[in-house]
């Protein structure tokens, strides 16, 4: 061995033998053939595959969560947007009520009376074809069966006249708004033996 520039110098027979690695020095990947090399990378490739597949399933599962985010939220907007006309449509039955009652009560016979009262008729069928147009619509209780969900029931009158549980009387007409109820009729209820 021949010292030269602070290193020692190694006779190797280059063929044969490689040099041991030195201190700090790395080593280098150790090669691998043949049939090892093979599984190795098909293992390597499955397992990006399954990588692959996880965040496929995750962008899927992700992208329905937000289209599910979003289709809840337009169905609040919605409810919330019939919820506050429901609020409005209420502070206007009483003045409904108010024109059912001044119709009801009449006038003279003699020509004003006449012609107030169609101006009453004619000002109330407008403000009912108003409702409608937005979806108010009346509850029909008369004659019908006594539904707890619909009407509400301020006396049972005993009478052999109408069936058993059946709506006699309205005293307060009730109101639905799009499927949902606003206010429920008052009514009074048939109750009799025979049913």
């Amino acid at each position: 061995m021949a010292k030269g520039n602070g290193k020692t110098e190694v006779n190797l027979d280059v063929e044969r033998e490689l040099p041991a690695a030195e201190e700090g020095e790395e080593k280098g990947p150790i090669p691998i053939t043949g049939k090892a090399a093979d599984e190795r990378a098909a293992s390597e490739t499955e397992k990006l595959k399954a990588e692959r597949d996880a965040l496929l399933d995750r962008l899927a599962r992700l992208q329905a969560e937000f289209d599910n985010a979003r289709k809840r939220a337009v169905r609040e907007q919605q409810d919330f947007r019939e919820f506050a006309a429901a609020d409005v449509i209420k502070n206007f039955l009483p003045i409904l009520d108010s024109f059912e009652r001044a119709l009801k009560a009449g006038g003279d016979s003699d020509s004003n009376s006449n012609d107030f009262r169609k101006g009453i008729e004619l000002i109330y069928r407008q403000f009912q074809d108003a409702l409608q147009k937005i979806g108010v619509q009346p509850i029909v209780a008369v004659g019908q069966i006594f539904d707890p969900r619909l009407h509400g029931a301020v006396e049972m009158v005993d009478t052999s006249e109408v069936p058993d549980h059946h709506v006699l009387d309205e005293l307060q007409r009730g109101y639905k708004y799009k499927e949902r109820l606003l206010r429920p009729a008052m009514v009074r209820v048939a109750r009799n033996a025979r049913g």
